[in-house]
């Protein structure tokens, strides 16, 4: 079984009200990492030219597609039944991304498929990180 998942989606940047720009943008779940998921940006929309990626909780991703949430930088709520609204907030300002709710579900879908939810904790190698966080100390 892959230990990453990588799902390309069609996504919508809204620059300014109303106008929308279509960008390919890449979810990303690693099970070594398997409380967070990942968007990663192309480097052509990006402020400096790089590929740019953001980390946040599964389940608040999850939590999005059924009512507005969020903590901190990242905001997530439904638009209507076939829309999710990404709201990602830097100094350097607002990034709103349009996405189609089906293809976040599928996504997270298979990220249960390889993380079941309530099973994270296992997949985490504690001794050993604590190990390598201490080593020199």
């Amino acid at each position: 079984m892959p230990a990453v998942i990588d799902h390309t989606v069609q996504a919508r940047l809204v620059t300014v009200p109303s106008v929308t720009r279509e960008i390919p943008v890449a979810l990303r779940y690693d099970r070594h990492d398997p409380f967070a998921v990942r968007i990663v940006f192309p480097p052509d929309v990006s402020l400096d030219g790089h590929e740019v990626t953001w980390v946040f909780s599964r389940e608040l991703l999850e939590d999005g597609l059924h009512s507005a949430v969020g903590h901190g930088d990242v905001h997530i709520r439904p638009d209507g039944t076939e829309r999710t609204v990404v709201e990602l907030r830097a100094p350097e300002g607002v990034a709103v991304i349009e996405f189609g709710t089906g293809g976040l579900r599928r996504f997270l879908r298979g990220t249960y498929e390889l993380v079941p939810g309530g099973t994270e904790h296992l997949e985490l190698d504690l001794d050993n990180r604590l190990t390598a966080l201490l080593r020199g100390v």
